[in-house]
């Protein structure tokens, strides 16, 4: 038989699976023209009573049939009765009393009334029934005995006597049989009454029968408690009707008869317990009957009522489902976790409905676990009540996911459980939760946490991961780079309006907190109002220029070509175009703002103050743009521009004060800060700014501290001292050959070229190639950088990426100590061999011995990682008390120490630098009580360890996986900024100092200009260190001597811990020396971080200025070297090139190693290690 005989005569199986097709069969697809064949399927029962119990018994389908059949035939029964009643009501004579004799005669009855207090039981007994109403009850009567003999036989199983006192058997005998009698004594029994009002009952439990046959049949699962809520009605509503009908037929006896209406009345003012009076039965057999409904009523009722409220309690504490008619018409999210902490939930609350176009979205918690009772409390108010949804399930069941309306859903975040003490099961676990709802919902976007990098792979179809080791320890290493920078990116993630600044008391405080509502916002150019005049123009002059204008920071841009990357600060040779996306630093959305277009435009006629043109405008009326025709690039002289009024004043301006004189002569300067160009190679457009011309002459140079343009001589000069540490190896610019995991994005590292033995890893272990024994003895040029972790993790790869970035000059590479408390693992160790001057030891952060063999004498930075595994299983927040008390104790014994934290727990950061009795920590602890108290989630950002950048806690990543719902865009941003990612045409975050040859650059405005200007780097925030305010002016004597007493105390325990540091040194061969005891000024200083600042905001000295650097000339050979264009990074069309030729030749190898100078190769004997000690000590 071929297929094309198959395809024509063989029809499609059709869908078995609607309600139509249940009923109907195979009679529903039956056509004319359809052409079947007659399949018959043999069985074990092959006897008629098996034939009959598969049909109506054990077939669903079938079974059903005739159940629905069933419950027909009750109702129309009852609908007849009600129909009869309906009938005598209407009519008077045929409402009385009707013997059997009267309806033997022909003539019109005489009506029979019951006396007051007699019982007319002829009319209980008999009524006057119609002849179709009769033979339609004899019908249905035949049918339903007939059934109920069968089902009875067919069911039968050996105890005939079980089947005969059936209640439902005894009800069928008592309203079918009596009809059949009637027809053997038709003209007497014709109007005997029957109760067949009690068929409601069978049809009660028919229904409940077919609910569970249709859900059976149809493979779907209905609600519990919806069925117990359909069967409790189904009860209520039978034992009405029953007890309506009968009292409303025995009160025929009575002289007050009462209507169909009256009954239902009657019993529901009865059932209700109110009981007003004004109808009740009169006669015994009325009164007989009602008793005896209450206590069935009493008997039933509580029973299903019992179940109802079981069902309901399950399903509290099961959390329910989201409807499906709420999932069609609203929008909602599902958050999976293994545990719902109180404040996970309330973090990822606040920061999602902190967006305006998320006010509408429903939040769908699904956990396997219950949540805590703070957590049930906080759900009840209104504001959370509405709108967040608790299910108890789990994610990798089908079921539970079709509860929470998965595929509906826009979104789903899956995250980590951090209560799990192994981290790696933890991810297992997630993976497993993504993988199901992937296979359920393949359209839902995802939005995955992982603690593990390697395990990224497993889900990468997921729209956005954030793995916590990649950004917590990357942020961990540029805290040693650029101080602050943990707070620098969590305020920037944290949704917030700076409202937290008008909590504050102090100047720095209401400046930090202003500047803290700072967030990172997207944009297209053609809507734009900020930057729509831009187009066309460079990247820095817009970022510049915006900036003044409008106070907000222009960091990022996005072309609209394809494959285009987002590039963090492409430099001032990209320019804007119309359908760039920018990406920008603002208090909030340029949509919200309150800018009109006419405000905008009437800004465009406002002088720019461009600082350092070398003139001053004065007694100019109203507002004049100047254009320079030409800049003289030496700064030797600078032609001087005609100005003219603006055509809306239509004034006249003198320009004498501009132009020479020929009587007198100005002095010529040369401009202290040069102008920002509009376009790379075009003429340079200049507004003019009043500024002051009395700077000093040294100040018009160029600062080496501010202008990072391309690389210094001595960056490609070795200090011999290197030699002696690296085994005679060279150093190189290169991507690692080894990476950890799987999914490591590529970088450009400063690497060994020749790799490391791993012997030589150890810091302290003398081997053939290296006889150190203590960091002394090794003479880095830098001091080192300790990182001390539990677990060797592969996260610490993410450590010691930024710490070796192409970005860093050679020179400036400071010495990397792993200190773990178990040896690094055999493939760790042949990752970070090819990196210089990494090193790794093994001890306990709560040993002192330990800490002095990593070099802590010989360190600036110290961080310390949190362990993974939790101290306390009954309170989460003791998890981080080993390590607080661990860290507080070095700060006792080394007080210079830069120590930078990481903790698990951000409600922990007070115990940080903990001081009994410091007045102003406990001034800040009513601050932050202060700012929770008006409704902020970043309450602890007062505090002096988090605004310093000291203490991190990486559950506030997790507002980076909440906000990628709405910001797509930030994980990209960060990662750059962090230095995870890099990229060809990118900047990256680096910071500079402003000391004291930088002063006259008095106002961050001016910093922006000299940056912008001179190699179009961005400034994007502060980081300001200064002493702290006062709360009291008034100090008893008490308190004075007090304080001399605590002093004097402090003094002899410095003395004590000095001798106790000294004695270990010496026993280990440690110069005592080494060890400065001395407290450090800055454990009493404030430091903050101060986002994008205003344009006149007043430097001060010691200011960290952060600055998106762009990348440079010699960064992009590297890659085009390393990645070809169509492999790594396609470069962008808008990369002018008109004012930086090509090089003539390719980057060598060469250019990245480190060279001699003639003079230091002359001076220097390489074989000589002293040799290269004293000379790198000279210089």
């Amino acid at each position: 038989m071929s297929d094309e005989y198959l395809d024509e005569n063989i029809i499609p199986v059709a869908p078995r699976y609607r309600f139509r097709d249940l009923i109907l069969g195979d009679y529903a697809l039956s056509t004319e023209d359809d052409r079947r064949f007659q399949v018959e399927f043999f069985t074990n029962e092959r006897s008629l009573k098996q034939r009959l119990q598969l049909y109506f018994i054990k077939n669903q389908r079938s079974s059903l049939r005739i159940r629905l059949f069933n419950f027909v035939l009750k109702t129309l029964t009852c609908l007849l009765y009600v129909i009869r009643v309906v009938l005598e009501e209407g009519d008077p004579i045929k409402a009385e009393c009707v013997t059997p004799s009267s309806s033997l005669n022909t003539s019109s009855p005489e009506p029979k009334s019951a006396e007051p207090g007699t019982i007319e039981w002829d009319c209980i007994w008999w009524v006057n029934r119609h002849l179709a109403l009769y033979t339609i009850h004899v019908i249905i009567a035949f049918i339903s005995l007939f059934q109920t003999i069968l089902l009875t036989y067919l069911s039968y199983k050996g105890n005939i006597r079980q089947q005969l006192i059936r209640w439902t058997f005894i009800l069928e005998i008592i309203t079918t049989v009596p009809f059949i009698a009637t027809l053997l004594w038709h003209s007497q029994l014709k109007n005997l009454f029957i109760p067949v009002f009690l068929n409601m009952w069978l049809a009660k439990s028919i229904l409940e029968h077919i609910f569970n046959d249709v859900h059976r049949v149809i493979n779907r699962a209905q609600s519990p408690l919806s069925h117990q809520l359909t069967v409790l009605m189904a009860t209520i509503i039978t034992i009405i009707f029953i007890s309506a009908c009968g009292i409303q037929h025995l009160q025929r006896g009575s002289a007050a008869h009462l209507t169909p209406f009256d009954s239902l009345w009657l019993v529901i003012v009865t059932f209700s317990t109110v009981g007003y009076g004004d109808i009740s039965p009169d006669i015994w057999p009325s009164r007989l009957f009602m008793m005896l409904m209450i206590c069935v009523s009493l008997t039933v009722l509580p029973m299903q009522l019992e179940k109802c409220m079981y069902t309901w309690v399950e399903r509290k504490k099961k959390g329910g489902s989201y409807s499906r008619h709420r999932a069609q018409t609203e929008k909602h999210v599902v958050v999976c976790a293994t545990h719902l902490l109180t404040d996970t939930v309330m973090d990822f609350l606040n920061e999602f409905y902190a967006h305006p176009k998320l006010q509408g979205y429903y939040v769908v918690l699904l956990s396997p676990s219950e949540m805590e009772e703070s957590l049930k409390i906080i759900l009840q108010i209104p504001i959370w009540a509405q709108r967040v949804i608790y299910i108890k399930g789990s994610a990798l069941k089908d079921f539970d996911l079709q509860r929470c309306r998965m595929q509906e859903a826009e979104g789903c975040f899956i995250l980590a459980s951090r209560t799990h003490s192994d981290r790696t099961v933890a991810d297992e676990h997630t993976i497993l939760r993504s993988w199901a709802i992937r296979d359920h919902s393949p359209g839902v976007d995802q939005y995955v946490q992982l603690f593990r990098p390697e395990h990224k792979f497993h889900v990468k179809f997921a729209k956005h991961v954030v793995c916590e080791d990649e950004f917590k320890y990357a942020l961990l290493a540029y805290n040693c780079l650029c101080p602050g920078t943990s707070a620098l990116i969590t305020l920037l993630l944290h949704t917030s309006r700076g409202d937290e600044g008008n909590c504050g008391k102090e100047d720095w405080q209401k400046l930090y907190g202003k500047c803290s509502g700072n967030e990172i916002y997207e944009i297209q150019l053609y809507k734009s109002i900020f930057f729509k005049d831009y187009c066309g123009k460079s990247f820095s002059y817009a970022s510049f220029n915006a900036h003044r204008r409008y106070g907000v920071c222009l960091i990022g841009v996005n072309s609209n070509d394809e494959n285009s990357k987002l590039l963090l600060n492409p430099g001032p040779h990209y320019n804007l175009q119309e359908g760039d996306t920018l990406f920008y630093l603002s208090i909030t959305k340029e949509e919200h703002s309150s800018l009109s277009q006419k405000e905008a435009n009437a800004d465009e006629g406002i002088a720019s103050m461009v600082a350092g043109v070398g003139m001053v405008a004065s007694g100019v009326a109203g507002s004049a743009a100047l254009n320079i025709a030409k800049v003289n690039t030496e700064g030797v002289q600078a032609q001087l521009p005609t100005v003219s009024a603006s055509a809306s004043t239509g004034v006249e301006i003198n320009n004498h004060f501009l132009s020479p004189n020929p009587d007198r002569v100005l002095p010529r300067r040369k401009p202290s800060i040069a102008p920002v160009a509009e376009k790379v190679g075009d003429e340079v457009h200049i507004e003019l700014t009043p500024i002051d011309l009395s700077r000093p002459s040294h100040s018009q140079h160029t600062l080496h501290s501010l202008i990072m343009e391309s690389p210094s001589p001595t960056d490609d000069v070795v200090d011999p001292l290197w030699h002696s540490h690296s085994s005679g190896s060279d150093i190189k610019v290169d991507v690692p050959p080894v990476a950890p995991y799987i999914g490591k994005g590529l970088h450009l590292c400063h690497l060994m070229r020749n790799p490391r033995p791993i012997c030589c890893l150890q810091l302290t272990k003398v081997c053939q190639h290296c006889e150190h024994r203590h960091p002394r003895e090794y003479n880095w040029r830098n001091r080192a950088i300790i990182i001390a972790s539990a677990n060797t993790s592969n996260g610490l790869y993410n450590f010691i990426l930024p710490l070796r970035s192409q970005c860093l000059k050679q020179l400036d590479l400071r010495p990397i100590v792993l200190f773990l408390e178990h040896e690094p693992e055999r493939h760790f160790k042949e990752t970070i061999r090819h990196f210089p001057m990494v090193y790794w030891i093994t001890g306990s952060i709560d040993r002192l011995d330990d800490w002095l063999k990593a070099g802590i004498n010989y360190a600036d930075n110290m961080v310390v990682v949190n362990k993974e595994t939790s101290n306390s299983i009954e309170d989460d927040y003791l998890s981080d008390c080993n390590t607080i008390v661990a860290v507080q104790t070095l700060f006792k014994l080394f007080p210079g120490a830069k120590i930078i934290t990481e903790l698990s727990q951000s409600s922990n950061m007070r115990f940080m630098h903990f001081r009994a009795d410091d007045d102003y920590a406990l001034a800040l602890s009513k601050l932050e009580k202060e700012v929770k108290r008006k409704g902020s989630h970043m309450s602890y950002m007062f505090r002096l360890p988090f605004s310093a950048g000291d203490v991190f806690s990486a559950s506030m990543l997790d507002t980076l996986l909440y906000q990628a719902f709405v910001k797509d865009y930030l994980s990209t941003i960060v990662r750059l900024m962090c230095g995870i990612d890099q990229g060809k045409d990118s900047g990256f975050l680096t910071c500079i100092k402003i000391g004291e040859d930088e002063q006259w650059l008095n106002t961050y405005g001016r910093v922006y200009q000299k940056l912008c200007s001179n190699n179009g780097a961005i400034p994007i925030g502060i980081y300001r260190t200064r002493q702290p305010g006062t709360f009291s002016t008034s100090v008893s004597v008490d308190k004075l001597d007090n304080e001399d007493a605590v002093s004097r105390n402090s003094d002899r325990e410095k003395e004590e811990i000095s001798q106790l540091v000294k004695g270990c040194m010496l026993s280990l061969n440690m110069p005592p020396n080494d060890y400065n005891c001395s407290s450090d000024e800055k454990h009493s200083q404030v430091s903050y971080v101060i986002i994008n600042p205003g344009y006149d905001l007043a430097l001060e000295k010691g200011d960290i200025i952060y600055v998106l650097r762009p990348a440079s000339k010699r960064h992009k050979d590297r890659y085009e070297q390393k990645f070809p264009a169509n492999s790594y990074d396609r470069p962008t069309d808008r990369q002018t090139n008109s004012s930086q030729e090509c090089l003539d030749e390719q980057v060598d190898v060469t250019e990245d190693t480190f060279l001699l100078t003639n003079q230091n190769a002359e001076s220097v004997n390489n074989n000589d290690p002293n040799c290269n000690r004293r000379h790198a000590a000279k210089h």
